[in-house]
């Protein structure tokens, strides 16, 4: 599925929040210290984050807000120090209860970053989950709200 498909089933049947601006991209990108890949940068400039298939405060797929994103160590461990993980770590999606799936800005391949699960027990441990947002995005639009990486049968690509 394109990300253009993807983006148009999300404002369709989910619930997106209004477009960050493109100050506000720039903004992000020099306090981070990292740009948004394509997929990113196309999520953003057309929702500054989602609720995926429920909005409520216990909604498993909230895709972050510019605003909220972070280092995963500083959300997951609230230490900014290397042996709490790795510096290019980042929150992308809050599954709740300080478990997120977080993207590896050292690990970009093909102007992707992917995407891994970090899991608040285990973390700095990861498992990886989808090679760039829009697999991951697709994936779990199909996840019928399931953390599809759990699941013994992987959703269809």
């Amino acid at each position: 599925m394109s990300m253009d498909s993807l983006l148009a089933e999300v404002s369709r049947i989910h619930f997106p929040r209004p477009p960050a601006t493109p100050v506000q991209v720039a903004a992000f990108e020099a306090r981070v210290g990292w740009t948004l890949d394509e997929d990113l940068r196309a999520f953003y400039l057309r929702f500054d984050g989602c609720d995926l298939f429920v909005s409520s405060p216990d909604t498993r797929f909230r895709v972050l807000p510019l605003e909220k994103i972070q280092r995963a160590r500083v959300a997951i461990r609230a230490n900014d120090r290397d042996e709490a993980g790795a510096a290019s770590l980042y929150t992308l999606v809050d599954m709740q209860d300080s478990d997120y799936i977080v993207l590896d800005v050292a690990r970009g391949e093909v102007d992707r970053y992917p995407l891994f699960d970090a899991w608040h027990e285990t973390f700095p441990e990861l498992v990886p989950i989808a090679s760039s947002f829009s697999e991951f995005l697709g994936k779990a639009l199909r996840s019928g709200n399931q953390a599809f990486w759990l699941s013994s049968e992987p959703p269809e690509s």
